[in-house]
């Protein structure tokens, strides 16, 4: 029997690349999920230009899982509906993608909750396996497979991820229904492992590549991998991006992706300028992921952004320890002033009370 596979429109979408931003979670003061904004949300991402969101992701929080919150179908049904509502009014695809976590009982329920759901693919986090093998993660990943088409996922180690070697990425790259593979290790030789275990398993144009690199995320868009494979040439592109960082200043990171597609496309060479734009882009990364203190306030500094936009009423977090840490705010401060062109907010003030509707 065929493994699921997204509609062809869906499908032809992934495959030329598009913006994903992870879509955060609006919270009350109480800490219950703020459905006004939460739907404002994704409407901001869907008006912005983005071609799909990612929902039950490490930017909505992994704690959406725990009993006491109960909040991943919740979430995952408010983001279905909404997107669908705008994929209505804007006449235009826009990709479901939604998180799958857990060992194989949890990730199966979660997968077909999401099949059921109109979700189009699962980006698979591995980060409950710690200790499997490649065997192991292997069975885990095709056990999925059978549920929903699936995106693979590089998650840092710095939040929670392993270490995947290349070995795993080409035997998981040989699963027919694997359409994309986010890469977000924030190192360039575990995303080089990536690329080359999806080359070596002659899947190269199949499967589509998106950064996770918040870090390095121009760059990534902009290269072109080249590998030998038995006497072939194989080139390969990064198409898209899946990332937290694109969860604020969105309408920008639409504008910036367009223009790093037209570049890579001409094959021209890259403007000095862009590759200057690239080293704010990740000095901005670095302020609202809070890479000074090891990542501690990352979804807390893209809240922060989004509080300041009127997107969100406020930065909480499900975990009441997970906020900015000392120094983050001013730190936010600084790249807002450094790089307003970064910024997105006159978008954001003229359609705000739409979205908020």
């Amino acid at each position: 029997m065929a493994k699921p596979m997204p509609p062809d429109d869906v499908l032809d979408l992934i495959r030329r690349g598009t913006v994903i931003p992870a879509h955060p979670l609006a919270l009350t003061a109480e800490r219950k999920l703020d459905e006004h904004h939460q739907r404002a949300l994704t409407r901001y991402y869907c008006a912005a230009g983005a071609g799909g969101v990612a929902v039950g992701v490490h930017t909505t929080q992994f704690e959406i899982r725990q009993p006491e919150h109960g909040l991943f179908r919740p979430v995952i049904e408010l983001a279905g509906e909404t997107v669908d509502e705008c994929v209505k009014s804007m006449r235009r695809r826009i990709i479901k993608v939604g998180g799958v976590c857990g060992k194989t009982p949890q990730a199966l329920e979660e997968a077909s909750f999401l099949a059921g759901s109109g979700y189009h693919v699962g980006l698979v986090s591995l980060a409950a396996l710690a200790d499997a093998t490649v065997d192991e993660l292997i069975d885990h990943c095709r056990a999925v497979a059978e549920a929903i088409p699936i995106m693979g996922f590089y998650l840092q180690p710095a939040v929670g991820g392993r270490m995947l070697p290349a070995e795993f990425w080409r035997r998981f790259a040989e699963i027919e229904n694997v359409v994309a593979i986010k890469m977000a290790p924030f190192n360039r030789y575990q995303t080089l492992d990536v690329v080359r275990g999806v080359a070596e398993a002659g899947r190269a144009g199949e499967i589509a590549l998106y950064t996770g690199n918040d870090d390095n995320i121009v760059v990534d868009l902009l290269s072109t991998y080249r590998f030998n494979v038995d006497g072939r040439r194989v080139r390969q592109r990064i198409v898209g991006g899946l990332l937290g960082h694109w969860a604020c200043w969105t309408r920008h990171a639409v504008h910036l992706f367009e223009e790093c597609q037209h570049i890579a496309a001409a094959g021209e060479g890259v403007p000095p300028g862009l590759l200057t734009r690239a080293i704010e882009v990740t000095d901005s990364n670095a302020a609202f992921f809070d890479v000074a203190n090891g990542f501690a306030g990352c979804i807390a500094g893209i809240h922060e952004v989004l509080v300041r936009q009127g997107l969100m009423a406020g930065a909480w977090c499900l975990n009441p320890n997970e906020v900015l840490s000392p120094g983050q705010k001013e730190e936010i401060d600084r790249v807002y002033e450094a790089y307003p062109h970064l910024s997105d907010d006159a978008f954001v003030a003229k359609h705000l009370d739409d979205w908020l509707k």
